[in-house]
C-alpha cells in the first residue's frame, strides 16, 4: 500500500520546486502506554465526543477509552506517504533525548525506506537545553541530526532550526541572562558547521511579533515564526483564526525581520481542558471550556494554507527562506491536525493536495 501511494510522487520538495516549500509540525506523544505523554493525550481523546479526532491508527476501546499507539515503523511509513501524496513537503519535529519517547516518531522516519518522499527539520525548545553546564549534548544531537541527507535546507543550503518557548525567567535563571543562551546557541552553529552540515538557518518560535524580533536579534538569528497564534475568544469562528494568523505575518514583517509565516489549522483545546495534561499545570479542569475555535472545513483550511503562499510570493524580501508552516501535523487533542482521522479520514489533505500539486 505505502509503496502503490508513493509511486511516481517522488522528491515532494522537487515537484513543488516553483512553489515555497509547506511544512507541518510534529508532536509525537502518540505512542501509547511508553511514557506519560501518551497515556496523558489518551486520556484526553477519551470521551466519545472527541472520537473524530483520533488518528486513523487508533483503536476505540470503550465510550470513554481509546489506544492511541502510532510508535510502529508501519504507521509512519503510511503517515509519510499521506503528507507525501497531499504535497507536505517537510516535517518539523518537536526535539527530544534520542531515549525519550517522544522520539520514535524522528528515529522511525529517519529508518524508512520511503522517507525520500518529504524532507524534515528540527523544533528545539529552551528548556530541552538545560543550561550553560549542560547544553554541549542537546547542540551535538541537533548539528549531527542536521547532517541527515532528507534535512530541510533553504535559503541557499542552510539547514532550517526552529527555536522556540524561550522563557524570561529560564534565560535569567538558568542562562545568567540572553547572553548566555546565545552562547549555547552560537556553539551549536559552530558545531554545525564543523561536521559539514553548514550553517543553521534559525526561526525564532513566539507568537508575538515584537518579541520574536527582538529575540532574533539577540540570539543571532535570521527569522522568525511561531508554533502556533491565536487571540482568544468564545467559540470563534475559524475564519477568525486565519485572520489573525494573517496579522501576525504581517506583523512579524513590520519589525524589519525574515519570516517563515505559520498557518493554524485549527486550536480547540478542549479536550486538555477536561481533562489536563501533566504538564499544563496552570490548567483547571473544565476552567475555558467555551474558548475555542470552529474546526475549519477542508476547503477553508486549504485556501488559508494557500495564502500562506501568496503572501510569501508578495513578500519576497520579507521571506527568503521560502518557506511556510502549518500548526500541526499530530496535534489533535489540542485542535490542529492534518494525519488523516477517524472521523474526518484524509478529507484534510485532499483539499490540500488540490493547492499544493494542483496537476497530480
Amino acid at each position: 500500500m505505502v509503496a502503490g501511494m508513493l509511486c511516481c510522487l517522488g522528491l515532494a520538495a522537487e515537484t513543488g520546486a516553483s512553489r515555497p516549500a509547506v511544512g507541518a509540525i510534529r508532536w509525537d506523544a502518540w505512542h501509547g502506554q511508553r511514557g506519560e505523554p501518551g497515556r496523558a493525550v489518551e486520556r484526553s481523546l477519551g470521551p466519545r465526543e472527541w472520537h473524530y479526532r483520533l488518528p486513523f491508527f487508533a483503536k476505540v476501546l470503550s465510550p470513554s477509552t481509546v489506544s492511541i499507539d502510532g510508535s510502529s515503523p508501519e504507521v509512519m511509513d503510511r503517515e509519510i506517504a499521506y503528507a507525501a501524496k497531499a504535497g507536505i513537503d517537510y516535517w518539523a519535529f518537536v526535539t527530544y533525548n534520542a531515549g525519550d519517547p517522544m522520539s520514535l516518531g524522528l528515529a522511525n522516519y529517519l529508518k524508512s525506506r520511503h522517507k525520500r518522499g518529504l524532507r524534515f527539520c528540527l523544533i528545539t525548545e529552551q528548556q530541552r537545553w538545560g543550561g550553560p553546564d549542560s547544553y554541549e549534548s542537546h547542540a551535538r544531537r541537533l548539528a549531527a541530526l542536521m547532517r541527515e541527507p532528507s534535512y530541510l535546507r533553504v535559503a541557499g543550503g542552510r539547514p532550517l532550526l526552529y527555536l522556540g518557548f524561550i522563557s524570561d525567567e529560564t534565560t535569567t535563571s538558568r542562562w545568567g541572562g540572553i547572553q548566555g543562551f546565545r552562547k549555547a546557541v552560537d556553539d551549536m552553529r559552530r558545531l554545525a558547521r564543523e561536521n559539514g552540515a553548514g550553517n543553521p538557518y534559525i526561526a525564532i518560535m513566539e507568537p508575538v511579533a515584537v518579541r520574536a524580533a527582538m529575540l532574533r536579534r539577540q540570539l543571532g538569528a535570521d527569522a522568525v515564526s511561531a508554533y502556533a497564534v491565536q487571540s482568544g475568544g468564545k467559540q470563534t469562528p475559524y475564519s477568525k483564526l486565519a485572520a489573525y494568523a494573517r496579522r501576525f505575518w504581517d506583523d512579524c514583517a513590520s519589525t524589519d525581520s525574515a519570516v517563515i509565516p505559520i498557518a493554524m489549522s485549527g486550536w480547540d483545546r478542549r479536550p486538555r481542558v477536561e481533562r489536563p495534561v501533566p504538564w499544563e499545570t496552570w490548567q483547571k479542569p473544565g476552567a475555558g471550556l467555551d474558548e475555542y475555535y470552529e474546526g475549519p472545513t477542508p476547503a477553508e483550511l486549504a485556501s488559508h494554507v494557500e495564502e500562506s503562499l501568496n503572501w510569501i510570493d508578495r513578500h519576497p524580501q520579507a521571506a527568503p527562506a521560502r518557506a511556510a508552516l502549518i500548526y500541526a501535523w499530530n496535534e489533535n487533542d489540542e485542535g490542529g491536525w492534518l494525519v488523516p482521522t477517524l472521523g474526518e479520514g484524509t478529507e484534510r489533505l485532499d483539499a490540500l493536495r488540490r493547492v499544493l500539486r494542483p496537476t497530480r
